[in-house]
């Protein structure tokens, strides 16, 4: 039985043809390509490297990305409902589309120079370079402004000095953005791959994302050239601008996570009997089936809406972080349901549960945590900023 997804208040109904036809051509890919393997992948914690070109046809990784850079310059709704369909698959899928479009491409697109986006963003939205974003180090997550690493002037270019790290893609990228203090104000540099100095080890014994390829990003008096600094981004609102492009796409991401939970219990809920009946007939069953499809259904309106106020300009930081927060706590919540509900079934494999139940660990905590996002709204709504002291 094919899947037709989640969809209880006609979403659906809202959608122009373009965006649906988006959301079944990626369903589709997800279904007959990504989910046969994604098991072996995880078990073996790889990346199957294999399907980077077909994601790149089927244009996931320039989604919003105008046709004159080698985008298909789509509307962030259909941006977010592709990203919901690859973490169906698996979050760690959705992770590398994520860093690929949000991290890597728009920096590129908002502050390189015409330069820069002729060069490097045909490359990247066809997935013949692969990008990671170097922001978060040792002892700065939650506090990206205190980062330590440094750029310094020389002759026709800077030396960079740090330590990076979860930092996802890094091991394989053909280009690392690396976000560095020059002369104390955060500047943004394209570090490429073989650089003298720059050594991208992956991080290894996850339990969570395993099919996604984590690594640090180590500089030790890398060179680089003038041509390769984001001359236009300047400071730590540079940086923040993009984690809200990444946090934005989580937000409709963790809804596929659900929506395949859900897809597992609802089925295994008409089929496993017990006591002369199905337990989709007792009461305390439906009470779970129902606290799922509610969350599901009340995401789904938080990010179409979100999506229609960024694609009008309107949504902001604030908003992101709102939809962020409730999502992923609500994905997280709804995978330990329905593990519940299946039972000494729900920690196999020939379930998605237990895997997206600890992928959704790191996705609840990376591009801002659950807590910090609460300060950034209780800051909004109250005008106090609650993040010292």
């Amino acid at each position: 039985m094919s899947y037709e997804g989640i969809d209880y208040y006609r979403i659906d109904d809202l959608l122009n043809d373009e965006e649906r036809r988006i959301r079944d051509d990626v369903r589709e890919w997800v279904s007959t390509r990504l989910l046969p393997v994604i098991n072996k992948h995880y078990n073996d914690s790889t990346f199957p490297n294999q399907l980077i070109p077909e994601m790149a046809d089927l244009g996931l990784l320039g989604i919003t990305l105008s046709p004159e850079y080698g985008g298909k310059g789509h509307g962030y709704v259909s941006y977010g409902l592709a990203m919901q369909e690859l973490e169906r698959g698996d979050s760690g899928i959705r992770s590398f589309a994520s860093v690929q479009n949000s991290l890597v491409i728009y920096p590129i697109l908002t502050w390189g120079t015409e330069e820069q986006k002729k060069f490097w963003l045909p490359k990247l939205a066809s997935g013949e370079k692969i990008g990671s974003y170097g922001l978060v180090e040792p002892g700065f997550g939650s506090n990206p402004g205190g980062l330590i690493t440094t750029a310094r002037k020389v002759d026709g270019g800077y030396i960079l000095n740090g330590k990076k790290r979860w930092i996802t893609n890094s091991p394989f990228a053909d280009v690392n953005l690396v976000w560095a203090k020059l002369d104390g104000e955060i500047a943004g540099f394209l570090v490429e791959k073989g650089s003298k100095g720059l050594n991208c080890p992956e991080i290894t014994g996850k339990w969570s994302l395993r099919a996604s390829i984590t690594g640090e990003i180590l500089m030790d008096a890398v060179f680089v050239p003038d041509t390769h600094r984001l001359e236009k981004a300047n400071g730590l609102a540079s940086p923040l601008m993009c984690l809200s492009q990444a946090r934005y796409g989580i937000a409709w991401g963790v809804l596929g996570a659900m929506q395949d939970c859900y897809d597992s219990v609802i089925n295994y809920a008409k089929t496993r009997n017990q006591w002369g009946k199905s337990i989709g007939g007792f009461q305390l069953v439906q009470d779970k089936l129902v606290t799922i499809l509610n969350e599901i259904t009340l995401g789904q309106l938080l990010v179409y809406r979100l999506g229609r106020l960024k694609e009008s300009g309107k949504a902001n930081f604030r908003q992101i972080s709102l939809a962020k927060r409730n999502n992923c706590q609500k994905a997280l919540e709804v995978a330990r349901i329905a593990r519940d509900l299946l039972g000494a079934e729900g920690i196999l494999e020939d379930y998605p549960v237990m895997r997206h139940m600890a992928n959704l660990e790191s996705v609840y905590t990376y591009e801002g945590t659950h807590h910090m996002h609460t300060l950034i709204v209780g800051s909004d709504i109250t005008g106090i900023e609650a993040y010292e002291g």
